[in-house]
């Protein structure tokens, strides 16, 4: 019930009786405060054959005030319901992005999540510290770089202005969430390298000067 912030549980035969006339049917089986207006529900695994009915979550707008600003979006609220029995139960609240619109509820055991990847599934993996370096094909620059706690395989690199770079980095440490990062101030360039996985971007270098690469996620006490 979005105006009265809430979910309710009905009896769907009784809803019929009621319907129909029958004033001792009771379709309301239970109600629940939620924080504020839920404007999407959605039911654990409701989206597969396999629905099953256990747990409901609330997808709530206009519940600005129950988290601090942390930046230009004020977060909002979902929370998580059980809804397996005739009395519904409250079991996890959380922020989340503005105006949440939809989600998914899926059983832990079919969510098959990755550590480590593996180097032989990406063709442009720089295998070798030896295969680091900068090549050039006239204007195109392809940097080739390996990150290995705490460090990359070079130090540094030069190219010339309006170069097309090509960088590419394979994370060759095999520990599971040992992340590197790579990022470069002034040129908006940033993403995460996960174990043995490789990750490329390209760009002009447009700006002279020098510039620091550096690693963002902490992976080593010399990081």
């Amino acid at each position: 019930l979005f105006v009265d912030s809430q979910i309710v549980k009905w009896n769907v035969e009784a809803a019929i009786k009621s319907y129909k006339g029958d004033k001792a049917a009771k379709p309301v089986v239970d109600r629940l405060d939620v924080h504020y207006q839920p404007g999407h529900g959605f039911t654990s695994m409701g989206e597969t054959k396999e629905s099953d009915g256990r747990y409901f979550i609330s997808d709530n707008k206009f519940s600005k005030d129950r988290f601090l600003p942390v930046g230009p979006l004020h977060a909002e609220t979902a929370q998580l319901i059980d809804i397996s029995g005739d009395k519904m139960k409250l079991v996890a609240d959380h922020s989340v992005y503005s105006e949440p619109h939809d989600s998914i509820i899926a059983r832990r055991d079919i969510i098959k999540t990755r550590q480590v990847y593996n180097l032989d599934e990406f063709p442009n993996a720089v295998m070798d510290p030896k295969d680091s370096g900068v090549f050039r094909n006239g204007k195109k620059v392809t940097v080739k770089l390996i990150s290995q706690a705490p460090a990359f395989s070079m130090r540094e690199f030069k190219v010339k202005k309006g170069d097309e770079i090509t960088l590419i980095l394979t994370n060759h440490d095999k520990v599971e969430d040992l992340t590197h990062g790579f990022g470069i101030p002034k040129y908006d360039i940033q993403f995460i390298v996960n174990p043995q996985e490789t990750k490329s971007v390209t760009f002009v270098a447009d700006k002279p000067g020098v510039y620091w690469c550096y690693c963002t996620n902490f992976c080593h006490a010399l990081h």
